[in-house]
């Protein structure tokens, strides 16, 4: 069992007193938080947790990293959470196959006064993809389909799609493939981008309801035309949603089970899933939006949410919920090339597939809303970063993630073997705490 003695937190470590008031509250707050670190680990015990193998903990320097550098990566967040622009959050970065940092910040829940925990479930919206994927990739490693096989061989209801052009629907040229719904080139949309008739009736139509099922969405899907030919344009969509049902055609299984039997089980990730049980719902996080300067509207009450229920439609492109741990672990295993702690997940040369560039170049940059995110391209389930440029600066080249619409981040670095997880919840979303942190977590590799 990995050694959780020592708390990867790091003001308490320096023994200097900081030099101002502000600096003073994070101080304290450190400390209280390193105590607590070991707690929270004996108490993964009573939710069986320990019973895996956990992801090591150590400090910094054991894998060349700072202590000292990292520790501003706390003062950043908690002058975050002083200033309001966020109830709390989490930061969890592990290199080379260690966890480095894990600092929890603020609250959970303002209203009911609870602290931030480790532990604590968050809504990660589209963070949900890159899990989808894999799902359907795992199928793929057992030869139940072929990448650029048409969807509608699988989904009859989209033999005959139709794509608005020069105002007219008129029958799609191409078929939609597989691949195209991994990489957001499908012609499908989301409803938010825009307001062409498209773009309209996904607002009107609602495909997207949790309440709903997997197969009314595809009805409603197949009655709208597509955005534009597949193929020919990148577009975020609701694909990953219609990957899910084809998880559930070609493994004979619900996409649940599909997901909690050969995802969630054998990386234990054992708070991944589309609602939170009664036992967990004082670890779920509640959920916000700004509310003029220095405040915060509750926008979902995890006493009261919709995620305390079953879902009808399991939303593979944004329904499930998560904790830092467990997304972590998933990551981990997509950088270890495809395994952890011994299980095999994906082939190798699969994870080379999700995590390199599939957009031919005249699909590049990809955008949502109106800045293109230059030097960026995707891969399957995951954005790829391929150059630099004014997009994101504090990146590097070769690195993968995503986010979710609730501000939630993640990022990796191949080249670095780093992975860096963000948990928050506010909405809409934002690049607030990635883009504040991501340069101090890479100046803080020093070999």
């Amino acid at each position: 069992m990995a050694d959780y003695t020592t708390p990867p937190m790091r003001f308490a470590d320096s023994g200097k007193l900081p030099a101002n008031k502000s600096s003073l509250f994070e101080y304290r707050n450190m400390k209280s938080f390193s105590k607590f670190i070991p707690s929270f680990f004996l108490s993964l015990i009573f939710y069986g947790l320990v019973f895996a193998k956990e992801i090591p903990v150590v400090k910094p320097e054991e894998v060349g990293m700072s202590s000292v550098k990292l520790a501003m990566v706390d003062d950043v967040l908690n002058r975050f959470v002083i200033e309001k622009k966020l109830a709390g959050g989490i930061v969890a970065i592990a290199r080379k196959g260690k966890i480095v940092h894990f600092g929890s910040y603020g609250k959970m829940d303002l209203e009911r006064d609870k602290k931030m925990k480790p532990d604590s479930i968050f809504r990660i919206y589209s963070m949900s993809k890159a899990i989808t994927t894999v799902a359907a990739l795992v199928l793929f490693d057992e030869g139940k389909f072929e990448l650029d096989d048409p969807v509608a061989k699988y989904i009859p209801e989209f033999k005959k799609l139709s794509v608005w052009r020069d105002g007219q629907a008129e029958p799609a040229k191409r078929h939609m493939t597989v691949r195209d719904l991994m990489c957001h080139t499908s012609g499908l949309s989301y409803g938010f981008v825009g307001n062409s008739v498209v773009e309209k009736r996904y607002k009107q139509d609602k495909p997207i309801d949790r309440a709903s099922s997997l197969p009314v969405m595809i009805k409603k899907l197949s009655d709208i035309p597509l955005a534009f030919e597949p193929g020919t344009k990148w577009q975020y969509s609701v694909s990953i949603d219609v990957l899910g049902l084809l998880v559930e055609i070609w493994s004979g299984k619900s996409f649940e089970d599909f997901l909690a039997e050969r995802i969630c089980k054998p990386l234990d990730m054992k708070d991944t899933a589309f609602d939170v049980p009664k036992g967990k719902v004082n670890r779920f996080t509640a959920n916000y939006a700004p509310n003029g300067s220095g405040k915060l509207r509750l926008i979902d009450d995890p006493a009261k949410s919709r995620y305390l229920t079953p879902a009808g439609l399991a939303s593979g492109g944004g329904g499930l919920v998560s904790t830092t741990r467990d997304y972590l672990r998933f990551l981990q295993m997509v950088l270890n090339g495809g395994e952890l702690h011994g299980k095999r997940i994906l082939k190798k040369k699969t994870v080379r597939l999700m995590t390199r560039n599939q957009l031919p170049k005249k699909l590049m940059p990809i955008r949502i809303g109106p800045i293109p995110r230059v030097g960026v391209g995707f891969g399957l389930g995951f954005s790829t970063r391929v150059s630099m440029g004014p997009w994101d600066p504090g990146g590097k080249v070769g690195e993968y993630g995503w986010g979710g619409a609730a501000s939630t981040h993640y990022w990796v670095s191949p080249k670095d073997e780093l992975i860096v997880v963000t948990m928050e919840q506010v909405m809409p979303f934002s690049f607030m705490t990635e883009w504040a942190v991501k340069k101090l977590i890479y100046d803080a590799i020093e070999n």
